[in-house]
Formats: C-alpha cells, structure tokens, sequence
C-alpha cells in the first residue's frame, strides 16, 4: 500500500490530522482544527501541500466542517485510507481494527472507561465515514500495545466481581508512542528485542517496560490519571484522598476529579504554569514553588522507572521522548541521576545538546540511552496499513 494515510486525533473540540505518504522522505501534510463547536471563531492551521504554514478562519464549525476544510487542503492528495487514534478498546481490542457498525458500537460501550476521549475519537469517526463512504478506515488504540501485561500487573487487588463484571483493571495509555519509541531503540542500538525503559514525557506523561516489543508494565491504569505526575495531572494519589476530601471539604466526586485531572500536576504544585519552559526559567530565578515542582516530577519518573524495570528479564537502556522528554536537557539529567544504581552514565555536553526532532544516544558508555522523537501519527499509519494488508491477504 503505497498512497498516503490520513490519520485523524480527534479531541472534544479539536481535530489533530497528518497524510502520511509511505516513503519517509516524502513530505508530511499536517495541521490542527481548534475550537470546534465552541459557537467561537474555529481556525485550522499547518502545512500544506507547498510546505507552506497556513491559518484559516473556519467560523463556527463543527467537526464535519473541520474535516471538509481539511480535505480542501490536502487538495490533490487523496490518502487510501484513513487511521483514527482511539484512546480506549477495553480488553477488546488488542490491535489496529477494521471500522464497521459493530467496532463502532464496541467503543460506545467502552466510552465509560474514556469519557472524556472515546466520545470525541467517535465523532471524527462519524464525520469521516460520512465524508469517506468508499475509503476503508481503521481505529488504532493507546490501549492495545498494553494488551501484553501480564495479570499480576494488570489487576488491582480488588474484589474479584469489580474485574469480571465491570472490567475494572489497569489498561495503561500512549501506547502508539512506547511502541515506536521502543521499536525504534530496538533499530537504533542493533539489538533485536530489548529491554527498555520509556518514558514519554508531555503534559500528559507516562513510563513503560519493553521487552522484545512487548509491554509488560506502564504506569498509566485504569484511566490516563494513575501514574507519574503530569502537566495538570496529579498522577498517583492515595486511594482515600476522595473519601477525605469529601467528609472534610464536602467535595463532590465531580469537582474532585476536576481538580485532581485540570488543577494539579506541575500547575498545581507550582501554582504557576503547567509548561516545563516556564517552570524551568522561574527556578533559575529562584521560585521556591518551581523548584519544589521540578524535584517531585523529576523524583516520581525515576520513582516508576525503578519500580518498572523489575518487569524486565535485562534492561537494556532508557528512552526519552514526548514534549519534554525530547527538550528539556536538565529534566532528563535529573531523572538519571536519580537512578545511579543503574549504571547510567550521562554525557552532559551531548544532552545538553540534543534538541527536539532529533534523535539521538546521550549516554557516556554502559547502559544506552536515548532521546527519540516520538511519531504517533507514524505509527497509527503504520498500524492501519498493517490492518489493511493482513485482512486482503
């Protein structure tokens, strides 16, 4: 299959889009639609067929709109399929599927589990079939790569009713990203099937263990919230800080989990900002509040990576990516200096160096490791072209 892919990441109010071609020299079509259906001004942004940046009013658009503006960009470029970033499939689906009415209502029940993001992924679906009725298109889930836990990491110890009646056990997330990222070292370093460490790093974050290709533990759960501390995200909490909140404070359920999704994270331990830039800049003047929020994000990565690498039979090395994970030089030389029992060895002048979009090894000999751009449109495409293959065998 050598015509381009149209991948969709559609949000409640945004559509991400990429048309990836299948030769990596050629050049990448891509953009955002923002504010859709906010009864505002919507605006689609990118690059478009001359590999010229564009922004254009689109008024108030909903998400067929967006796509149909979308479309008139790509001009001549009609992809052969289309893969659409889905971020739950439950214990469902464990790889890329073909959409049909039945796929389509399978992650309607699974919305429960991703309120917040199968509903949207849904309704770029929806539009997309509308628009494409003769295009073949196929849904690509963050959850399947962590279909390879093992049950002794998957499960909390909960009652055993609450997992076989409600499906309630830990699903982990970003998994199109520790699947490239992974996939990639493997390629990079020559080794056929490592151990890894991954640690994607943005304002949402999350950590992995990967061996031979397989996850066999990560630090997301049940929803997108469990794990390392995030841009708004508290990350791990203790179980009865809602029962807390709510004798003490009278919080309802829903205002607690605003807070712990919206105002916490790196913006609510600062009281600043949730951008990494920024808190950085604020420490080196001497915010005592920045400083503190560094050390805990810092602190609590190398916390998962720790506990993480006890799933791996070797650990081979440690990969670095997403948003801050690829930029922050100083984010990524706190994390390894708080795992010195590793034997990592860190060349500061090559991460001091290394900046986003490239890739690259920063270590100083022994364990590898690596700072490696992520590219989840890349690998949704891969995945919807593997699909397509595998089914007109």
């Amino acid at each position: 299959m050598n015509a381009p892919v149209l991948v969709i990441n559609c949000g409640s109010s945004s559509i991400k889009y990429a048309l990836v071609p299948s030769a990596p020299d050629q050049p990448r079509l891509a953009g955002l639609a923002e504010r859709l259906g906010s009864g505002g001004d919507a605006r689609l942004k990118g690059i478009d067929s001359r590999g010229e940046s564009f922004s254009q009013a689109l008024g108030e658009a909903d998400h067929t709109r967006a796509l149909e503006a979308i479309l008139d960009r790509l001009e001549r470029h009609r992809p052969v399929a289309v893969g659409h970033r889905i971020v739950h499939g439950g214990e469902r689906f464990t790889r890329a599927a073909l959409i049909d009415d039945d796929v389509v209502a399978a992650i309607e029940q699974t919305s429960a589990l991703a309120p917040l993001h199968n509903p949207a992924n849904l309704e770029g679906v929806a539009a997309t079939r509308r628009l494409f009725p003769d295009l073949p298109q196929v849904a690509v889930f963050d959850t399947a790569f962590h279909q390879t836990l093992p049950a002794r990491a998957y499960r909390y110890a909960l009652p055993e009713a609450l997992y076989r009646d409600h499906a309630i056990r830990r699903y982990g997330f970003h998994g199109t990203s520790h699947a490239y990222v992974s996939r990639r070292a493997d390629a990079l370093s020559g080794l056929e099937g490592g151990g890894w460490l991954t640690a994607h790093l943005g304002n949402g974050c999350s950590t992995c263990a990967v061996w031979q290709g397989r996850s066999l533990d990560t630090s997301m759960g049940l929803t997108p919230l469990e794990g390392v501390a995030m841009g708004t995200r508290s990350g791990d909490v203790d179980p009865g800080l809602h029962a807390h909140l709510s004798r003490q404070l009278g919080w309802s359920l829903e205002r607690i989990d605003e807070v712990l999704n919206r105002n916490s994270g790196l913006l609510g331990l600062s009281g600043l900002t949730n951008d990494m830039r920024e808190l950085e800049a604020a420490e080196s003047q001497g915010h005592p509040g920045a400083a503190l929020t560094l050390e805990v994000f810092c602190y609590r990565i190398a916390k998962s990576l720790a506990a993480l690498s006890c799933a791996l039979p070797r650990l081979d090395g440690l990969v670095f990516t997403g948003g801050i994970g690829e930029n922050s030089a100083p984010v990524r030389e706190r994390v390894i200096a708080l795992l010195p029992h590793f034997g990592l060895q860190l060349n500061r002048t090559v991460n001091s160096e290394t900046v986003r979009g490239r890739e690259g090894r920063i270590d100083a000999g022994g364990r590898q490791l690596w700072v490696i751009p992520t590219d989840e449109e890349g690998q949704i495409a891969n995945e919807t072209r593997q699909r397509l293959q595998e089914i007109s065998a």
